[in-house]
């Protein structure tokens, strides 16, 4: 088993869709990931209740998660989201176009079954 990051937008645990990613995304992303669980490790040994507590959050891994976010929000429309609105009508255009291949491509390999 393997123990490094993998980013799939075919696999049935995402929750939401992904658009292509590149190689520099991934590796964008990784980094990200890499210094989230840094900033936890620094906290050690905080449970996640208290590092994930609005109020208390240590500002590294606030940091972090923020970078984070913005790099994911850049490789869906290449800046930050303006508001969740926003950013849930990107996610329902990806899900209906990703929805709508996988039954187009379902659809032909029926005929061609047949």
């Amino acid at each position: 088993m393997r123990t490094d990051f993998s980013y799939s937008n075919t696999l049935g645990w995402n929750t939401f869709p992904v658009p292509c990613l590149t190689e520099k995304s991934k590796a964008d992303l990784t980094r990200c990931a890499e210094n989230i669980l840094l900033a936890r490790e620094e906290q050690f040994p905080a449970p996640s209740a208290d590092l994930y507590d609005p109020e208390n959050m240590p500002e590294n891994l606030r940091e972090a998660h923020e970078r984070n976010d913005e790099v994911l929000e850049r490789i869906y429309i290449g800046r930050r989201f303006k508001n969740d609105t926003e950013r849930l009508e990107k996610l329902f255009e990806l899900y209906t176009k990703m929805t709508a291949a996988s039954s187009l491509s379902k659809s032909k390999t029926k005929r061609t079954a047949s």
